[in-house]
């Protein structure tokens, strides 16, 4: 679906129409991000199964990662701090430990895991671990599927790990496509925000009331220098996802890019906000009760993308994250 803002204006059209969508000099902003095998299922020594989902590496006082993460773990009520779990993968078992549990910026408890030294992390992750598939594809984890349900759930772009769900509006876009956006004068810049669960928290209180749990962020120069050009030369800078599209707010906040590394975000755009770099955005169909939702209003206008969510409704759009995409100029 294409939104435009400024006539109201709805059509309908197929993905691979983007190049025609977009013009000779607009940036596209990706999130390059990727997905790591976040889910774990471990056996307590009484036999108890626990499923966990780790969310980050734990960062100390000065900014540097730990070799601890923080975990969603259920159930948790049992768990004590010092305790071994097993993990079973093929022939092969694993220890983890259980370091601590903790009260997360939300109020929720957290399991904190000791998985050993950051740089073989993700190496045992490939071993042990499943990819974080969205709650309402029901099933259980299947060895044989394990390396194939990561890759289906990566975009194109996917190259720095850290995230615990797929920027899904990078799902849509292949090399081929790519390559017809290039060759038609389109730039591609990256940036990387790893999506963390709090970003599909469902809002329960008021919208003023709500927050968005921190997630980690880098901007790279040459980021800033494609966007600021563009800006410059008053030419559009279109994000991938609204997780691109907090990315560039995060760090447009003068209303000019600059570089972030190794930074955090919270940022929570809602009606009201003032957006500083964007000019258009790709996105999914969110639901109800999302901070997603109200970004996309709060971008769109209220009105707009309500009539346009009953057109999508009516046309069987798909939602959730493997689902149909709309872009809004």
């Amino acid at each position: 679906m294409h939104i435009g803002r400024d006539e109201s204006k709805i059509a309908h059209h197929q993905f691979s129409d983007l190049p025609g969508l977009l013009r000779s000099g607009d940036v596209l902003v990706v999130n390059d991000t990727r997905v790591i095998p976040a889910r774990l299922t471990a056996r307590r020594t009484t036999g108890g199964i626990i499923d966990i989902l780790l969310l980050r590496p734990e960062t100390n006082s000065t900014g540097q990662t730990s070799h601890c993460w923080l975990a969603l773990a259920t159930p948790l009520k049992r768990l004590k701090p010092g305790e071994v779990l097993e993990v079973e993968t093929g022939n092969a078992k694993h220890e983890i430990r259980v370091k601590d549990i903790v009260l997360s910026e939300d109020g929720q408890k957290r399991l904190l895991v000791d998985l050993g030294t950051q740089d073989k992390v993700y190496a045992l992750l490939s071993q042990i671990g499943f990819a974080p598939l969205p709650p309402y594809i029901h099933r259980e984890h299947q060895e044989n599927l394990r390396s194939k349900d990561l890759e289906r759930y990566q975009t194109v772009f996917a190259k720095s790990p850290g995230a615990v769900a797929a920027p899904t509006a990078g799902l849509h876009f292949s090399d081929e496509l790519l390559g017809k956006l290039q060759a038609q004068g389109i730039e591609i810049a990256k940036v990387t925000l790893h999506v963390g669960p709090g970003t599909f928290k469902p809002i329960t209180s008021s919208l003023e009331e709500h927050t968005i749990e921190s997630e980690q962020l880098n901007v790279p120069l040459e980021t800033t220098e494609i966007v600021n050009k563009a800006l410059a030369e008053k030419r559009r800078v279109i994000a991938v996802g609204t997780t691109s599209c907090r990315a560039l707010e995060t760090a447009g906040s003068s209303g000019k890019l600059v570089p972030i590394e190794s930074s955090q975000t919270s940022l929570y755009i809602q009606p009201g906000y003032q957006f500083k770099i964007l000019s258009g955005l790709i996105t999914n169909f969110h639901l109800s009760k999302s901070s997603l939702l109200v970004l996309v209003s709060a971008f769109a206008g209220h009105e707009l993308i309500m009539n346009a969510y009953k057109k999508a409704i009516d046309e069987r759009y798909r939602f959730f994250s493997y689902g149909d995409a709309m872009l809004i100029t």
